[in-house]
């Protein structure tokens, strides 16, 4: 977001940091606000009306949702209210981005934050791997909440409540794909603690000790902590890829026999 938007998502996401949740509740009441705004154009019109007073829709906000919501989350929408959007889709955006940070903050008190970085990850290589799964996730036609149930089906049990959160308003693909959305998510998670996602390709299960040295050297190449996401390609065949900030890092077996059988040929 730029501009005015900009200044107001800031504004939001510091009642995100003030909120006394400690339950993880606030994201997914912060979904269902945006869920509600979506399908009421109306209501988000008035609520970013420029020309209205920023107390007078603060309080309509709160007769709209107040009963219904928590201190923390009716705060949240009141400063979202209160501030000036380039557009109404600025604003459900702004409050979509201000529940997965909610959610990532308490993933993170709680210890979780890692899990949730990898099982996103690993959420998407599903996804793509099963085109049915793929397009039920990605089909404008099926109702959010009948995707978010063939999520929690699936996933229930196997993944934090966060990460099944965060996957279910995923697949609302307000903004566009299923692993887009879920991509960002990702990265939030990373942004919170200042790190960089790196996705690994190796050609067999890395030790622990493996990993922290490999995260380490990427670490000290981007100057920043890396979180990596490792998947286990038996064409790699020795070494390393890893795809970090979009630049990849080939130094993989793989890529320097066919090197040398290029020059061999040539």
């Amino acid at each position: 977001m730029r501009g005015i938007s900009a200044k107001s998502l800031a504004d939001v996401l510091a009642a995100v940091d003030a909120a006394t949740d400690t339950t993880g509740d606030l994201g997914p009441e912060l979904f269902e606000i945006v869920a509600t705004l979506d399908r009421e154009p109306a209501l988000r019109r008035v609520l970013t009306d420029p020309s209205t007073e920023p107390e007078a829709k603060a309080g309509l906000a709160s007769s709209v949702f107040g009963a219904q919501i928590s201190a923390d989350a009716l705060t949240v929408l009141q400063a979202a209210v209160r501030g000036r959007w380039a557009s109404g889709r600025d604003l459900t955006d702004g409050l979509e981005t201000a529940g997965v940070t909610a959610l990532v903050a308490a993933a993170d008190a709680a210890g979780e934050l890692d899990a949730v970085e990898t099982e996103l990850f690993e959420i998407g290589r599903l996804v793509r791997s099963d085109g049915e799964l793929r397009q039920a996730v990605s089909d404008r036609g099926i109702a959010p909440g009948a995707k978010a149930g063939l999520l929690a089906n699936l996933l229930g049990g196997k993944v934090s409540s966060t990460t099944l959160a965060l996957a279910s308003q995923a697949a609302a693909a307000r903004t566009g794909s299923f692993e887009k959305a879920l991509a960002a998510f990702g990265e939030t998670a990373a942004a919170r603690r200042n790190r960089l996602l790196a996705e690994v390709r190796v050609a067999y299960e890395l030790s622990e000790d493996e990993k922290h040295r490999l995260a380490a050297a990427l670490g000290k190449k981007y100057g920043r902590d890396v979180h990596l996401n490792i998947v286990v390609d038996p064409s790699v065949i020795g070494g390393i890829t890893a795809s970090v900030a979009g630049e990849v890092v080939d130094g993989s077996m793989s890529t320097r026999l066919e090197v040398a059988r290029r020059r061999l040929a040539g």
